[in-house]
């Protein structure tokens, strides 16, 4: 596929699976048949669906690409976003690309997009919603009573804090690799100080927050937006997420009304947030956009000029997570001490990341730090046990 013109110069190779032993080429041969037999196993689907689950489990594991079906209701885009892909092995392909064909042709397998009863049914809402009736949840909204006790700056970073490592709560990172090991994190890179000037000198701020997964990440993040909209730093927050269930546990609209009830429910200061949170809809002080990009295999310097517009707009843009983090400075195996800000000077407005690591693409590392991290022997780039905030302000 050719270089955007609006792409930052490309300095390093796109990452794929072909590698044995990569992350990447675990995702392919490991992650996603075992997401196939979970879906499987989750819902009461009829021959039609364990038919196309076993043709996708087939295709992927050892065939070659097949494009969509004729008359697919995104068959064009896919043609265009996979020109040159199609006949050849999932593993020689971009793996950014590959990822997000393999939930499309989920999605497709399971009735998702079809006329029928299985139309518009979330493969993954039951994995979601054990999560949200999970005791990890209950104990972490039981926790901002503490939080709330704290002065501003102990809010701010115990607020800013648990929205990034709530990414460790992946349901398709856990799939592969098992529960991130709680209190295991380090930060290798914290710009949260320029994050919080840049909102202060802003006043009347437009925050938009690009959201991940839903579940113990989202509820953070809006817990996150409750702080930043009850505290005066934003007097808008404008949240985006996926216009349709994509890579396991990303956040769509009924994710986010899922997870505004249960936060609404909690007993204390979580109930609290909740209603102040549903409140805010209502006035339109927080609302919410789903973006067809937003499932494109692509990075975000190919966005369109209608996304481009509306980031135009925000005084800051904070993205979530790890496939967000992939998309905006590009899936490549890019040097870790190339600049963040030079990797996303195409972005409309300041922006700012949040993510834990859990694939190979990194960037913005001082020589010490990497050199550090180099000789601990560990798989920090992947484990989902590092973390950064980083910051093109």
């Amino acid at each position: 596929m050719p270089e955007a013109a609006n792409t930052p110069p490309l300095s390093a190779p796109v990452i794929t699976s072909e590698t044995p032993g990569s992350f990447a080429r675990g995702v392919l041969d490991k992650r996603h048949p075992a997401l196939i037999q979970q879906v499987r196993d989750a819902f009461p689907y009829g021959p039609e669906q364990h038919q196309a689950l076993d043709s996708l489990l087939q295709e992927i594991t050892g065939g070659a690409i097949a494009p969509l079906p004729a008359g697919t209701r995104d068959e064009s885009a896919w043609a265009r976003w996979g020109q040159g892909y199609f006949g050849r092995s999932w593993f020689e392909v971009p793996f950014l690309w590959a990822e997000s064909y393999f939930y499309r042709r989920l999605l497709g397998a399971v009735g998702y997009f079809e006329r029928g009863p299985w139309q518009g049914i979330d493969p993954f809402a039951p994995f979601k919603r054990a999560e949200l009736r999970g005791s990890a949840v209950a104990e972490e909204l039981a926790a901002l009573d503490e939080v709330a006790d704290l002065p501003l700056e102990g809010r701010d970073r115990a607020l800013l804090h648990g929205a990034l490592w709530g990414n460790r709560a992946d349901l398709g990172f856990r799939i592969s690799s098992g529960e991130a090991r709680e209190g295991a994190g380090n930060l290798i890179v914290d710009n949260s100080a320029l994050l919080w000037r840049h909102l202060g000198a802003s006043p009347n701020a437009t925050v938009y927050l690009v959201a991940d997964n839903a579940g113990r990440e989202l509820i953070p993040d809006l817990v996150l937006i409750d702080h930043l909209l009850h505290t005066g730093r934003a007097s808008a927050v404008v949240l985006h997420v996926k216009p349709y269930p994509y890579y396991v546990s990303d956040a769509t609209m009924n994710d986010v009304i899922d997870n505004l009830r249960r936060v609404a429910e909690a007993p204390g200061r979580a109930g609290e947030i909740g209603d102040r949170l549903w409140d805010a809809m209502g006035s339109g002080r927080l609302a919410v956009r789903a973006h067809s990009f937003s499932c494109a295999p692509l990075p975000y310097a190919d966005m369109p000029e209608d996304l481009r517009d509306d980031f135009a707009r925000a005084t800051l843009t904070i993205f979530k997570g790890d496939l967000n983090y992939r998309r905006l400075v590009g899936d490549q195996l890019l040097p870790a001490t190339a600049s963040f800000a030079d990797r996303t000077s195409y972005f409309p407005g300041p922006v700012v990341a949040l993510r834990t690591l859990k694939s190979d693409v990194i960037v913005g590392l001082d020589a010490e730090t990497l050199a550090a991290l180099e000789t601990t022997g560990e798989a920090w780039r992947t484990s989902g046990t590092h973390a950064v905030i980083q910051g093109g302000l």
